[in-house]
């Protein structure tokens, strides 16, 4: 018997040493029981990607299928929950009141790192970081363009490195054991998919960057501006980049339990939540 958690992480396509198709398609095959926990709203990376026809095919093989329909990460009003699922499907509504959750908008992106600070420090609201989409480069073991060399994110007055670009041989031993999020230093950095995709946050304090924009009273996409390559780039030939940068938002946008703060790079979309927020 297999249990796989977060099944829609497998490789879909030949990469390095694995040189088959869909690893869940051999898992099955090895196995006489396999059971699976799925999210399509999960898949961040061409490798990863699965034509929903594949997906309906596995779904009617199962013996049994149950569909999820709560979630328990976010503690907030059903509205609040609702607005965020939206958001991500490309629409901004009025941000409805809710006395068990912190949704806020920012105008300056520092002042919402100063808030992600307090928070983290205030024993009641605990373990709070910043997380950003991956509009900004990285590149893992060279050198950057920001601050003492490091891969940094830059929205507007706010310059932070990239996770894991600060962390010395010390802090590796002090936080031995801990994720990057559990981290102490992490407070400094600012988190991807990579390193709090399945991990609840109490405050995230998100920046959203240029790839994520607002047009003809729509959030949509622009792939030109992600600098996330795996996510971007075109698996024979066709182009699922705005199916994974949504993704990526989805994953990004539910890490808080207890709180989201928000800033856009993009003007039109900064404009259209400050709306939101003040309607």
């Amino acid at each position: 018997m297999v249990l796989v958690d977060e099944a829609h992480l497998l490789w879909t396509q030949g990469k390095q040493s694995w040189k088959s198709g869909w690893q869940l398609d051999e898992i099955r095959k090895r196995a006489k029981v396999t059971v699976i926990v799925f999210d399509q709203k999960q898949i961040l990376r061409s490798e990863q990607h699965i034509d929903s026809e594949h997906i309906a095919t596995m779904f009617l093989s199962a013996n049994c299928v149950v569909k999820l329909e709560d979630q328990f990460r976010i503690d907030a009003s059903d509205e609040t929950i609702k607005w965020i699922e939206n958001f991500v499907e490309g629409s901004i509504d009025a941000i409805p009141y809710d006395n068990k959750y912190d949704l806020k908008i920012f105008e300056d992106p520092l002042k919402m790192y100063h808030e992600i600070i307090h928070k983290s420090k205030d024993q009641q609201n605990g373990l709070s970081r910043m997380l950003a989409t991956f509009d900004w480069e990285y590149k893992q073991g060279k050198s950057g363009y920001g601050k003492n060399d490091k891969w940094t994110v830059i929205a507007d007055n706010l310059e932070l490195p990239w996770n894991l670009e600060t962390r010395t041989s010390k802090d590796k031993q002090r936080n031995r054991g801990l994720s990057w999020a559990e981290s102490d230093y992490s407070i400094n950095e600012i988190g991807s998919t990579f390193t709090i995709q399945g991990f609840d946050l109490n405050y995230a304090g998100l920046i959203l960057g240029p790839s994520v924009i607002y047009r003809d009273g729509k959030v949509s996409f622009d792939s030109s501006a992600s600098a996330n390559k795996n996510a971007i780039k075109k698996r024979n030939g066709k182009d699922h980049a705005v199916e994974h940068l949504k993704n990526e938002l989805n994953v990004l946008i539910k890490r808080g339990v207890h709180g989201l703060f928000l800033y856009a790079v993009d003007s039109e979309l900064q404009k259209a939540l400050l709306d939101a927020q003040n309607n």
